[in-house]
């Protein structure tokens, strides 16, 4: 190999070295054949708790301190940020499952498939948008609907059983 190939190398090598690795996003898209709705249903429970938090906050009343003021304020925003970040989550989880793993065969055979994804993506904007607790179960309803069928498309028997978390709920496995 030449004195100037090498040289070349060795400076891409640095240079490649030196800079800061780009980013990947990308549940692949080989596709791999590995697909679970786990991470649906924790980001949703995650969204569910986050909102019963929002709602036990203690709001410093008129004769409230300044500082008393600013940490309700602080744990507020950590709390909104966490659940719309969340929700986001739950978006992006389904539209793995929408888009890489289920067919048109799958809709064949589960016909409502359709419907159950587009209602579980608005409810998780809803979620995201709003501090009720009524819109957080309902997406995590919603996330359980489509977590259902998932393993229904894969042979297995679903249930439900308790998510042992903070926000109470449940989580849907295959049996």
């Amino acid at each position: 190999m030449s004195t100037s190939r090498r040289s070349s190398g060795l400076r891409a090598t640095i240079a490649n070295a030196l800079r800061p690795p780009t980013p990947v996003y990308a549940h692949c898209d080989i596709p791999c054949g590995i697909y679970d709705p786990h991470e649906a249903q924790i980001s949703a429970l995650t969204v569910l708790r986050m909102t019963q938090l929002i709602a036990e906050l203690p709001k410093p009343g008129a004769s409230a301190k300044p500082e008393e003021v600013e940490a309700y304020q602080a744990k507020l925003a950590r709390y909104v940020a966490v659940k719309e970040s969340h929700a986001e989550r739950v978006k992006s989880e389904l539209r793995i499952l929408w888009g890489d793993y289920f067919t048109a065969d799958h809709v064949k055979q589960f016909p409502t498939l359709h419907e159950s994804f587009w209602k579980a993506m608005k409810a998780a904007s809803k979620a995201r948008q709003s501090v009720a607790g009524t819109d957080a179960q309902e997406l995590l309803g919603q996330v359980h609907a489509i977590a259902e069928v998932f393993w229904k498309s894969k042979g297995a028997t679903p249930k439900k059983v308790p998510s042992m978390q903070k926000s109470g709920g449940e989580i849907v496995y295959p049996a």
